[in-house]
């Protein structure tokens, strides 16, 4: 009863009252059993009933803000019964429902509801009868917002709900600077400011339809600059913030263009096909026109974390996607080099970048470090695949101030440690990966800077050389299994000996000439000996390339760099695996990962947790993951592409088509790719050959 003190809780006196619980530190919004609608700078959160209620992530977004946070559906005085949630493209979800209303006899209902949500802020609510005479339908919807940066939103701190007001035909909420306003179509019949409610009473004909359109849509009511920008984790790019003007609904005629809408896929292991079609269309909903250039289109690292243009995942996602064309690769690099430092000094040439953290047994790494030794690799390759010359030419001068930051930062009178590369710091630690991004750079940026005519590619193929030398003595690590690489080199020089995913980058070497591989910084007996660490169940969880190896200090399955699965480094293994000659991890790695991927419906997420496989398992979502993701979606093609082994040389008028032996997949066949500029097809049979269907003309197959 009420004022009784249960006998089982003793009272307490006044001075033994409780303490107030302290504030609750932020914790991150999952969004892995979410239903998420991209088409950036706009975005849609909802549960798989489709009713947004303010949870966590759900509700409308626009450029970092949420426009909607409510929008409850009550028919006939109830919700309706959702039956099945799900998306049907990046962009947008379906909800499809039953309605039973009161004196209906028998279990099969007469009225159903689809509602269709598109990331632009637009939802169409139909209802649908089956019913023999006509019905009179009440529909209520509850709409709220807070107006809060999404980054905020993300670690769980909204804002208060604010106070409607009623607006045409809909309702608008005001907040600093903005306004967020939905209409509806047809217009209510009654609107309640007080309790955010639009109400109808809809007349549904036998066996008729009716439909209510929403349009949400965000207006900034002061200059460029006054909106909200998105909250960054550790390391990540913030969200452009909005610009002046009222924001409306964009259409898909409207998204960038994008240089892979008609990749196909055709594999006896039709799961395979549905990760491609799956990635292509998260990449699609991530793309982002340049505000500087809109005719420059990058990638947005993903959702709800990196909403913008973080450097480093940008240039992975553009490089995995080279063969589907160009263009995506060469808008990245102008994006970037725009960004880049050019005021004389120890930074000239560097792109700037965030840090992140690296795991428990290092500091945090720098994106921008990253950034800069991809930076003309990327371009390297890109011309091999077909970048117009003149498209080079123009990006070639940036690639070059890459390349003399790497010698300048590497030289060993100055600040570094015995000529590798620092990451962060200038004093170091010197990261295993960091040295294998370098060399790549150096070899290809030779490669380049040759074609180009440049007097600077023999030098930084000597220091590349110079490089190898030194790492294979100083990083590699003799035992009695056969020995294996340093993760890092601290500041005084001692090896750190923990395995993990970063080593997958020593495989990783790029393309040169005449569909040639760089050499790498392991000579061939540990290369090998490389394989079989990566390949061990220490390191490969069933899913996919755990971050840190099972057996090592600090292994963290859920850790970020410490033991989650990240789906873009279990890529860059399988392709170096196979590239090196081991087709049968290769193959088990890219099968983990399929197997992962149909667990999440075919959308990876950036991670998850690298818990080892069970025969009854499951992959494991990482609660702070993003999904979608733009390294682990175009990762997913990767890994698939990886399976065909094409190497181009463009400027030689060759392709080369190397296929894995094994065919792990079957026989595939892909369409849509992109060499040369033009339109390129290749099968792979089930016994692992390959034959060219379609190609530009002119261009020869080399063995």
């Amino acid at each position: 009863m009420p004022g009784i003190v249960p006998t089982t809780q003793p009272a307490r006196r006044p001075s033994e009252e409780r303490r107030p619980a302290p504030p609750r530190a932020p914790q991150p919004q999952p969004v892995h059993s979410s239903l998420v609608c991209v088409a950036l700078p706009a975005l849609a959160v909802s549960p798989v009933s489709g009713q947004l209620t303010g949870q966590g992530l759900e509700g409308f977004y626009r450029d970092g803000r949420r426009v909607l946070s409510h929008c409850e559906l009550r028919v006939a005085g109830g919700e309706p019964l959702v039956v099945q949630g799900r998306m049907t493209a990046a962009d947008r979800a379906r909800f499809v429902g039953t309605i039973r209303r009161t004196g209906e006899r028998g279990p099969d209902p007469d009225i159903r509801m689809e509602r269709l949500r598109t990331a632009d802020g637009t939802e169409r609510i139909t209802f649908l009868s089956s019913a023999t005479r006509p019905v009179r339908l009440p529909v209520e919807i509850h709409l709220q917002t807070d107006l809060a940066e999404l980054g905020a939103v993300a670690v769980g701190l909204p804002g208060p709900e604010l106070r409607a007001a009623v607006h045409g035909s809909g309702l608008r909420w005001s907040g600093p600077g903005v306004h967020a306003v939905v209409t509806a179509d047809p217009p209510p019949e009654d609107a309640l400011a007080s309790a955010g409610l639009l109400r109808w009473d809809l007349e549904l004909p036998a066996g008729g339809r009716r439909t209510i359109e929403l349009r949400a849509v965000l207006e900034q009511t002061t200059g460029p600059g006054s909106g909200p920008t998105g909250h960054r984790r550790a390391g990540d790019a913030r969200i452009p913030g909005p610009r002046s003007g009222t924001f409306t609904p964009r259409t898909r005629a409207d998204r960038p263009p994008c240089s892979w809408s008609d990749a196909r896929l055709e594999c006896d292991d039709h799961r395979a096909d549905a990760l491609m079609a799956a990635g292509l269309d998260d990449l699609y909903g991530l793309a982002m026109r340049d505000p500087a250039a809109p005719a420059d289109v990058y990638l947005a690292g993903g959702f709800p974390w990196r909403c913008g243009l973080a450097p480093a995942e940008a240039l992975w996602a553009a490089r995995m996607l080279l063969p589907l064309g160009t263009r995506l690769a060469a808008g990245t690099l102008r994006a970037l080099a725009r960004s880049q430092q050019a005021a004389p000094g120890p930074d000239f040439g560097r792109i700037p970048g965030a840090l992140r953290d690296a795991g428990p047994h290092a500091p945090p790494s720098c994106t921008g470090i990253e950034a800069t030794l991809l930076f003309p690799a990327v371009l390297a390759e890109a011309r091999r695949w077909g970048l117009p010359e003149p498209e080079t030419a123009r990006l070639l001068p940036a690639a070059e101030r890459c390349l003399r930051w790497l010698r300048i930062v590497s030289d060993p009178v100055g600040r570094a440690r015995g000529g590798y590369i620092p990451d962060p710091a200038p004093g170091g630690p010197y990261r295993c990966e960091t040295q294998a991004h370098a060399h790549r750079a150096a070899l290809l940026g030779a490669d380049l800077l040759d074609a180009c005519g440049s007097a600077d590619a023999a030098a930084l193929r000597e220091w590349a050389a110079d490089l190898r030398a030194r790492f294979r003595r100083d990083f590699w690590l003799e035992d009695r299994a056969g020995g294996r690489p340093a993760a890092l080199l601290t500041a005084d020089g001692r090896p750190v000996p923990y395995l993990g995913s970063t080593a997958a980058h020593l495989l990783d070497t790029g393309l040169l000439g005449g569909g040639a591989l760089a050499p790498g910084l392991l000579d061939a007996a540990q290369t090998d000996q490389l394989a079989r660490l990566l390949s061990g169940p220490s390191m490969d969880s069933g899913w996919g390339l755990r971050g840190l190896g099972a057996k090592e200090s600090g292994y963290n399955p859920f850790g970020h760099r410490s033991g989650a699965v990240r789906v873009h480094e279990s890529a860059i293994a399988a392709a170096g695996l196979a590239a090196a000659g081991h087709e049968r991890a290769a193959a088990a790695l890219t099968r983990g990962v399929l197997d992962a991927a149909e667990s999440f419906g075919h959308r990876l997420p950036e991670m998850y947790a690298g818990e080892q496989r069970t025969a009854d398992g499951a992959p494991v979502p990482h609660p702070a993951a993003c999904r979608p993701a733009a390294v682990s979606a175009a990762g997913a093609v990767h890994i698939l592409l990886a399976l065909a082994g094409l190497r181009p040389d463009v400027p030689a008028g060759t392709v080369s088509v190397r296929p894995l032996g094994t065919a792990p997949l079957g026989a595939m066949q892909l369409t849509g790719l992109s060499v040369a500029e033009q339109p390129f097809a290749v099968r792979i049979s089930r016994l692992g050959m390959g034959m060219v269907e379609a190609a530009a003309e002119g261009l020869q197959l080399r063995s």
